[in-house]
Formats: C-alpha cells, sequence, structure tokens
C-alpha cells in the first residue's frame, strides 16, 4: 500500500478581545446627624476626668487656699508692699538662720546619698527575697512613733550615751546632742528612704550586661562604673538628691528636740514668728521664699532628668534612652 502524505491545515489563532472594566464612582452621603464642616472634631471629654474634682478640691481647700492667705498677708493686702520681704534680707537673723539650713540639709543630704546608693545597689543585686528585707529595714523610719524615735537619738547621743563612750576610747569628748551634727544624722536616718527608693529605681533598670560587655573589652571595673553605670544611674540620684534636700529645708521635730535655740531652723524660726511674735506678714513672706526655693530645686531636677514625685520613685525613661 501506497502512503498518502498527511497535509496539515494552518491553524487559526482567534484574537482574544479585551473588555474594558467600567469603575462605578462610589456615591459618599453625608449623615444628616452630623453637620458638615471644615474645622477639625472636637474630643468629648471623658467622664473619668470627673474623679480628680474630688481631690483638686481638697487640694485647693487644704493647700492653696492657705498659701494664697499667706501670700496676701505677707504683702500686706489691701496696701501692697515689699517690706516684709525687703527685712528677710535685712534683719540679720533670718538669712543667717537659712544658710544654717542650708548647711544642715546639705550634710543630710550628703549622708544620706553616702548610705543610700550602696544600699540601693546591694537591693539590686540579691534576690527577692533579701531584697524585701532590705526593702523593710529601709522603711522602718516610716512606721516609728516620731516622738519615739526622737527620744531614742536623744539618748544615743547625749552626754554618757553610746557615741560618746564610744569617743571616749580614744580619748575625745565629744557629744552630739544639741549640736547640728547630731540634729542631721538624725535627720539622714528618717529621709535615708527618700534616697534609697529613687535610687532602687533608677539602678534596678540598667542593664548589666553593658558592665560585662566593658569588661569583655578589656575595661576596668571602676572605669566601666564611671563610664557606664554611674552615667544611667544619674536620673535616681538626681531625684533622690533633690527629694533629701527640699524635705530637710522643713524638718521641725527633730531639729527641736535634739538642736538647740542659738542653732535653731527655719521651720523653727517660723514656729516662733506665729505662736511667739504673732508676726504673720513676717512668717508669710519667710514661707514664701521657702516655697520659692524648693520650687526652683524640684524643676531643675526635673529639667535635668529625674521625675521626682512625692514617695522618691523616678522614672527611668531617660535611663532607658541612654541604653
Amino acid at each position: 500500500m501506497t502512503d498518502v502524505p498527511r497535509t496539515e491545515l494552518p491553524r487559526t489563532v482567534v484574537p482574544r478581545t479585551v473588555v474594558p472594566r467600567t469603575v462605578v464612582p462610589r456615591t459618599v452621603v453625608p449623615r444628616t446627624d452630623e453637620p458638615r464642616t471644615d474645622e477639625p472634631r472636637r474630643r468629648a471629654p471623658r467622664p473619668h476626668w470627673l474623679l480628680l474634682v474630688p481631690a483638686l478640691a481638697l487640694l485647693g481647700v487644704v493647700l492653696l487656699l492657705p498659701l494664697a492667705q499667706s501670700f496676701l498677708r505677707s504683702v500686706g493686702a489691701p496696701d501692697l508692699t515689699d517690706e516684709h520681704y525687703r527685712s528677710l534680707f535685712t534683719d540679720g537673723v533670718t538669712m543667717r538662720v537659712l544658710l544654717r539650713t542650708a548647711q544642715t540639709a546639705l550634710l543630710v543630704t550628703v549622708i544620706a546619698f553616702a548610705l543610700g546608693y550602696p544600699y540601693a545597689y546591694v537591693m539590686t543585686r540579691v534576690g527577692p527575697r533579701a531584697r524585701a528585707i532590705l526593702l523593710v529595714v529601709v522603711l522602718v523610719p516610716f512606721w516609728t512613733s516620731v516622738m519615739a524615735r526622737n527620744y531614742a537619738w536623744i539618748l544615743i547621743l547625749q552626754r554618757g550615751g553610746p557615741v560618746h563612750e564610744f569617743f571616749a576610747l580614744f580619748g575625745m569628748d565629744v557629744v552630739l546632742y544639741g549640736s547640728v551634727t547630731g540634729v542631721a544624722i538624725a535627720m539622714s536616718q528618717v529621709l535615708l528612704p527618700f534616697m534609697v527608693l529613687p535610687l532602687f529605681s533608677a539602678l534596678s533598670g540598667i542593664d548589666r550586661r553593658l558592665l560585662l560587655a566593658a569588661r569583655g573589652l578589656g575595661s576596668s571595673p571602676l572605669i566601666a562604673f564611671w563610664k557606664i553605670y554611674w552615667p544611667l544611674s544619674r536620673a535616681g540620684v538626681t531625684a533622690g538628691l533633690i527629694l533629701v534636700f527640699t524635705l530637710s529645708l522643713g524638718f521641725y521635730v527633730t531639729p527641736a528636740l535634739l538642736g538647740t535655740p542659738q542653732e535653731s531652723l527655719i521651720a523653727q524660726l517660723l514656729a516662733q514668728r506665729t505662736t511667739q511674735l504673732l508676726d504673720f506678714a513676717g512668717a508669710g513672706a519667710l514661707g514664701m521664699l521657702v516655697l520659692v526655693v524648693t520650687l526652683v530645686l524640684v524643676a531643675w531636677a526635673n529639667r535635668i532628668g529625674g521625675t521626682v514625685s512625692a514617695i522618691g520613685v523616678v522614672a527611668t525613661s531617660s535611663s532607658k534612652e541612654q541604653r
């Protein structure tokens, strides 16, 4: 049989027709319950802000109203005068007492810092149970009666007490009762928590791996502490220093019991002007001066990195930013 050759027919390609899509525009129907305006929408006040009203009212009655009355008395309202403020700098007594108060507050701050920084560092290195015990020990002054605590210091610092007997072993007759140094020591014990708490808050937020990295790169422990650990803890240090210093300016019971009238502090002078001399205008001017100094110190502390709060806790956000 003879093979018949197959004839291949050409393939016909039918072109595809692309139908364009028709986009139907969406029509935005304005809501009829809200008027159309180009101004930004204002957020309605939330009702939880009303919870602050009782606290703000109490603050205004207990704090702001007496401060306003003291200020008006200090300027001699309704006849305005600055005589009482000028007398603070010219009577020869107020500035000397204020300088002594500042020196005592500075001494208290140095003692509290020298004791508080190592104490707070140890709290960051021990376990939870030991940390709780150390926290209880530092908070003991808060749980002790003011009178009992001060009379205990009288027994310790007076002549014949443990401190006097200790220095007598070395042939020294040292009596701290009735001196500024004794007052500063007793005040430091009371204000130590206000130094330890912000320091502990700041030190606990420092990553110790940074110190290990510095040691691995050949740095000595002292250099690693000064270059890494100390800068990260400055926020807590600042808050603790300002808290202790400002609180020391207004101490009354401890200087009155452990000190002498010849070495009185600013709080004793305020009490004398109000209870004995009945100089309410001069006392108001002195109180306003102390208040301004305190506010300036707190504002300065917040500006350089420490957030001061009422219980001495410092925000560690600045430390985290440095890391």
